[in-house]
Order: C-alpha cells, then structure tokens, then sequence
C-alpha cells in the first residue's frame, strides 16, 4: 500500500477571494444595551483545507458548529436592536470559545469521529490559525466593550450556543435552554423567572449541560467576567432552532425575557474583576 496522503494544512495565504471573513457584525450601529457573539455559528473551512479531511455530512453535524445558534443570534440582533458578532469559521478549525492553550483549541476529535487535519497541528501551524480567524473575532469584541466601559456604558454581554439533545450515545437532555455562568450568578434568577413565566413548562438547565469552569471556556471569562460586567451564556438544545421557524420562535422567548430582566434589574454596575478559581 501507498502511503497515506498528508493532512491538509492551513496556510493564510492561500485563503480564497470567496473564504469567508473571519467574524460577521450585524447591526453594528444598535443600542449596545446588549453585546451579543455567537462563537460557533459558522460551519466554514477554508477551501483550500479540504473540509479538514471530513465528508460534508461530518461538518453539517454538530461537531463543526452550534446548530441553529447563528440564526437565532441573527434575529436577536434585530428583535434587540444590539451589536452581535459571530465567529466566521467552524470550532473545527479553531475553536473560538476556548483558550488557546487548551487541548480542545484545535480538537483531534469530536464526538469520537478524528479530524484528519487536526492530528499533527505544529505550534507555527496552530499560531497561524488563531492569527487569521481567532484573534480578529476576539479583538472586534474586546474593541467595542473597551470603548463602552471607558464611556461609562454597562451592557449586558450575551454568548448564544446550542447544544445537541444527545452526545456520544448519552442519555437524552431534558433541558430547552441553558444558562451558564461562572462566579456572577446576577443574571440566572431573573432570567429563569422570565422564561418560566413565557413558556410554561419549560425545562432550564443552571450550568447544565455545560459549565464555565476556569479554562474550559474563553467568551464569558474574557469579555464578561473579566470586565465585570453583567454577563450569560445561553445554551438552546438544538433540536428547537434547527429551523427558521424554531430559531425565530426561541429568539423571540429569549428577547422578551431578556428585555424584561433589563427592564426590572437595579441600575446595572460593573462589578471587581471576579478572578478564575486557582
């Protein structure tokens, strides 16, 4: 037998005049009450990758992108009239809610199904792929919050993901939505008050089925947490917004219920800098 064919690699200059921009900013000229992003919206792989060495059907599944969350992040920019980044490329290429240095920046694996591209990634290699599709997503936040914060405005900083109703075989997940936090909890109560009283019935996971613990997340830490700023994950279950019509039904829940907590909360404050666990 020949040998197998090399991975295909990354290199900056070879992304096409078509590849995607490396973050979206939708209604980049709304009320910031809100700043929204959206990590994983993307299921986008340079061309020149090869889809990484997966069929196309591996990178329509949820391993490549959060499911519905880019819709839904699309409406609330409108239904809120706030700024709303959205990460241009898949967390398969690199994973825009995660640290740099953790061992799922660049996953060799997902869901048990190996990413050829992602097998022997060189520290130049992975470097590379954080200067072209990470920090430019991350600095665009970063940029707006720090000009917001200097002028004395406090928005609300709103990370929107989707999570698959079964993972790896799993048991199925109860949960409708999430809310994850870390150490500022300022927003869960309210929040899970508004969505009891829209939507009888719902279920809501606290920290379930994901939580922020230390380096196992980037968004919230870095640009909610770290700031001191009132801050929430949203996790929707991806089976409710895999559709136009689910994504809009949720963005709306999730609008009213946002609104109603800004609109009850005490005047909102920056709080310390809430430092990791050790």
């Amino acid at each position: 037998m020949g040998a197998m064919p090399a991975p295909p690699r990354f290199e900056p200059s070879r992304l096409a005049s078509d590849d995607p921009p490396p973050y979206s900013l939708v209604n980049q000229g709304g009320r910031p009450r809100f700043i929204l992003t959206c990590d994983h919206a993307s299921a986008a792989v340079p061309r020149h990758m090869d889809s990484l060495g997966l069929a196309e059907s591996d990178l329509s599944r949820h391993i490549a992108w959060d499911i519905g969350a880019g819709m839904v992040t699309r409406h609330l920019a409108e239904l809120l009239d706030a700024p709303a980044f959205l990460a241009g490329y898949s967390r398969l290429v690199i994973d825009c809610n995660r640290p740099l240095t953790s061992p799922t920046s660049i996953p060799n694996a997902s869901d048990n199904r190996p990413i050829p591209a992602n097998q022997a990634v060189s520290a130049e290699q992975a470097a590379a792929r954080a200067e072209a599709f990470y920090w430019p997503y991350h600095r665009q936040i970063s940029g707006l919050l720090d000009r917001l914060t200097a002028s004395a405005k406090i928005p609300l900083f709103v990370a929107l993901h989707s999570f698959t109703p079964q993972l790896d075989g799993g048991a199925p997940r109860p949960w409708h939505i999430g809310l994850l936090f870390e150490h500022d909890a300022r927003l869960v109560a309210p929040l899970r008050a508004a969505f009891t009283a829209l939507v009888p019935g719902i279920c809501i996971g606290e920290n379930e089925p994901y939580a922020i613990v230390g380096p196992s997340d980037y968004s919230i830490p870095e640009h909610g947490q770290k700031r001191g700023l009132p801050h929430i994950e949203i996790e929707i279950r991806q089976d409710l917004i895999d559709t136009p019509d689910g994504a809009a039904l949720w963005a709306g829940r999730i609008s009213e219920a946002l609104q109603c907590v800004l609109e009850n909360l005490a005047p909102l404050e920056i709080l310390p800098a809430l430092k990791h666990n050790a």
